[in-house]
């Protein structure tokens, strides 16, 4: 996976930060809660939820177990369908072949569908770097590039902007990019959408390479499918001549059955409808229509080694929805950016940390990044139980943050550091099995409690650099027990 977004501190420094950001927490506040209660009710309206959200899970997990066999046979009806496939072993790879791809027609411009892979391999950038401008077309990805910003959010990438923000986004970056804004542009909805749909009219007709992701591809029929809410992607995928996908090997399922499910969790799960207002779905090329070239570039970027964890394998079930993004307290007050990725809130918390490791300092960071309370898991449409992950990987961050893999299983490599928390364990172990020693430390804690840190000194700042240190109580429980009781020992 390409690297961690430039500069970025590891989590609790970034989301210290971010919580003081007032109009941060109430944009975030205001759309998530809204975005969330829209959700709830979608779902509410299918009886049958808990059996789809089981379906999803089961088809996921079969479609992993068997990767290699299914990605063998999309691979072959793309191809019998005319559409050519590239695979791609990490971040470099893909961004070579697409600007080869790109270069190889003679354009120096592509218009993009709203890509979360491209955007985890840094596309854009990569293909700035050859002379070839890549112009985001969804309605929040174009306020993020003209903003020069950072997405913040999976569904939303610009929640962090307000109405009056965005104004003067378009109205002091358009003109750069493109056709200008109006005069006189205002704040309303509407007239941003106006400006927004004048502004790419231009270079959805002017463009002859379009680049897309896609939510899910069928192996049986080589079918790709995209699901979006604005027509954008509709336009990126039928007017270029070009058409390029970079999608990552794990978005696969085997039959058309397969999808039907998903077609039924996705929109409820991220946009709150029922169906989403443009479905678009193409298998390979046709001489009567559409792109007369059809490239898929197939990502793998860290997803094997995910693979290869028994319980981190889940993250690789997500379809991408962001509703555990919107029912999260932390992302909810720390915002997208503090998590280093393009990849936020809780599922970033464990796709990102196993796509690039846990060796920086951020995806060190990310596996804490959580409560532990469980609403992410509740809220998932393929039921990744995120908070087991979280568990594993602090794991593994403690352990040394290295993964083996031997044969189809991995194992933690023992860390050489941490020797203060074996330390303190060693001296736990000591404590608990000698009563004598332990009633004579609870006593000797209880006079000089007021002498106490409210943080841990040394390497237990770790620990206590994000809570208080527990009050010691004035007297011990064991004497409290016998001043209580009669002078009678509760214990040993």
């Amino acid at each position: 996976m390409s690297g961690t977004f430039v500069g970025m501190p590891a989590f609790p420094a970034a989301a210290r930060d971010a919580v003081r950001d007032t109009t941060l927490r109430g944009n975030l506040r205001h759309a998530t809660h809204t975005i969330r209660a829209k959700r709830a009710r979608a779902v509410a309206e299918l009886d049958d939820w808990d059996r789809l959200r089981q379906a999803g899970k089961r088809i996921k997990d079969r479609t992993l177990r068997h990767l290699d066999r299914y990605l063998v046979q999309l691979e072959e009806s793309v191809t019998a369908a005319g559409g050519v496939v590239h695979w791609a072993a990490d971040a470099d790879e893909a961004n070579r072949i697409v600007a080869e791809l790109v270069e190889a027609t003679g354009e120096t411009e592509v218009v993009k569908v709203k890509s979360m892979a491209t955007q985890e391999i840094a596309l854009n950038e990569a293909l700035e770097a050859q002379g070839i401008h890549a112009y985001e077309t969804d309605l929040a990805e174009l306020i993020v590039q003209l903003g020069k910003d950072r997405p913040s959010h999976i569904l939303v990438p610009a929640i962090h902007r307000n109405r009056g923000e965005i104004r003067e986004i378009f109205a002091r970056e358009m003109g750069e990019w493109g056709r200008p804004a109006p005069e006189g542009l205002t704040d309303t909805p509407a007239d941003l959408a106006e400006a927004a749909r004048l502004h790419l009219r231009e270079k959805f007709l002017r463009a002859k390479v379009g680049i897309s992701g896609a939510n899910f591809m069928v192996a049986e029929t080589g079918t790709l499918v995209v699901v979006e809410s604005e027509g954008n992607g509709r336009m990126c995928l039928t007017l270029p001549e070009t058409l390029i996908s970079v999608v990552g090997i794990e978005k696969i399922v085997p039959t058309w059955q397969d999808l039907e499910v998903f077609l039924q969790t996705l929109p409820r799960s991220s946009t709150a409808e029922r169906m989403n207002p443009y479905t678009s779905m193409w298998t390979g090329t046709t001489d009567a229509d559409g792109p007369r070239a059809f490239h898929l570039v197939l990502l793998d970027n860290g997803r094997t080694d995910t693979l290869a964890d028994e319980v981190g394998r889940q993250a690789l079930r997500c379809i991408r929805c962001s509703a555990c993004l919107n029912v999260c307290p932390v992302y909810e007050r720390a915002g997208g950016h503090a998590y280093g990725s393009v990849y936020p809130g809780p599922i970033g918390a464990i796709l990102s940390p196993q796509l690039r490791g846990t060796g920086s300092e951020i995806d060190a960071s990310l596996p804490y990044a959580s409560s532990l309370c469980g609403a992410c898991y509740e809220v998932c449409p393929v039921a990744i139980d995120i908070p087991e992950v979280l568990v594993r990987l602090r794991e593994r961050v403690v352990e040394g943050g290295e993964a083996v893999r031997e044969g189809n299983k991995v194992r933690l490599r023992p860390a050489k550091g941490h020797a203060a928390e074996r330390a303190a364990m060693r001296a736990a172990r000591w404590a608990l099995t000698r009563p004598g020693a332990l009633r004579t430390g609870q006593r000797l804690a209880s006079h000089t409690r007021r002498l106490h840190p409210r943080t841990l000194p040394g390497p237990g700042k770790a620990w206590s650099g994000t809570r208080d240190l527990p009050p010691v109580p004035a007297e011990p429980f064991r004497d409290w027990w016998r001043r209580t009781r009669g002078g009678k020992d509760g214990g040993a």
